[in-house]
């Protein structure tokens, strides 16, 4: 079954509700604000590299409750062990049993801030939850809820003491952005409604998180013709083939990259994806999947540079709009 106009006009009404409420906390940022609504409805995770301050924890907080979920904050660190991640059990002397005590990874969308800052052993007790949305502690598995997200993030400027994530992790996440500065005019507006601390600003939910769910079943029926299927496929393998590339896109970032695309295409009203919604999600998308020659690394080459450079080189399919 494929996505009708009007299921699609529906979904870009949800999802436009959700963008202009999460606005009112993050001003300014409309754009990162919709990726962050597109990586929830395809049911991906979010990578944020950005410095401290620019309002990585209210996107975090003001996502989950628009959507009546649950955040919850890991403040991750050297000493931080899987358990505090996953939860533990603790033995019931009366009932003379284990009882599990859920960790904080049990959450609509979990902040997982600093994330570089944890030893790769607790870095990876995110890996089972981001990928099966379920944690395995003492044999046993507990599933989490939907929807369920991770919003990591990882300050650029200070890389003392910090562990950086190994390419199979970077992969787990469908995105990788940063909220960056506000322009000047948002930051006059949110000087002037500065009187109180952004975490006592209430904010109402616009839909249930159970919509969230459906949703995202809905924008798998997003229409993806051969075409699209092919450009994205030339796009993965131009960074494979790039000479800057030492490590290009897997086939999950590729799957990735369409499966994001279909939500970006509803997001906007429409019930196919073109490829303008490929070109949009790829830096995002593809980038942090990439793994650059040390040579190309120090004379200055980034991963986003080499996708941009691959996007124009790679020419679209023709417009193929179906009837």
């Amino acid at each position: 079954m494929t996505m009708t106009p009007e299921q699609a006009t529906r979904f870009a009404d949800v999802a436009a509700r959700i963008v202009t409420n999460v606005e009112q906390v993050l001003l300014g940022k409309a754009f990162v604000i919709r990726l962050a609504v597109t990586a929830m409805l395809s049911e991906g995770h979010l990578l944020l590299e950005d410095v401290p301050g620019t309002g990585k924890t209210s996107l975090a907080r003001a996502l989950a409750q628009s959507v009546q979920g649950v955040t919850s904050r890991i403040q991750f660190t050297p000493d931080l062990l899987p358990g505090d991640i996953t939860g533990i059990s603790v033995y019931d002397q009366r009932a003379q049993e284990f009882e599990f005590h859920r960790g904080p990874v049990f959450a609509n969308v979990v902040l997982a801030d600093e994330i570089n800052r944890a030893s790769p052993k607790t870095q990876s007790a995110l890996l089972e939850a981001m990928e099966e949305s379920a944690v395995t502690v003492d044999g046993v598995s507990h599933r989490l809820g939907a929807p369920f997200m991770v919003i990591a993030t990882q300050n650029p400027v200070e890389q003392a003491g910090t562990y950086r994530l190994p390419e199979a992790q970077l992969d787990r996440f469908l995105m990788k952005t940063s909220i960056g500065y506000p322009d000047h005019a948002a930051t006059v507006r949110i000087l002037e409604t500065s009187s109180a601390p952004s975490a006592a600003v209430p904010l109402a939910s616009v839909v249930p998180a159970a919509s969230v769910t459906e949703l995202a079943a809905l924008a798998r029926t997003v229409h993806v013709d051969p075409v699209i299927a092919d450009y994205v496929a030339r796009l993965v393998d131009a960074t494979r083939a790039a000479g800057e590339v030492r490590l290009g896109v897997s086939v999950r970032g590729a799957m990735g990259l369409v499966r994001a695309a279909r939500v970006y295409a509803a997001v906007q009203g429409r019930h196919y994806v073109t490829p303008d919604d490929v070109k949009a999600l790829a830096e995002p998308v593809l980038a942090h999947r990439l793994v650059l020659d040390a040579e190309a690394e120090f004379d200055g080459v980034s991963a986003s540079s080499v996708i941009g450079q691959i996007l124009v080189e790679t020419p679209p399919p023709a417009d193929r709009t179906p009837r």
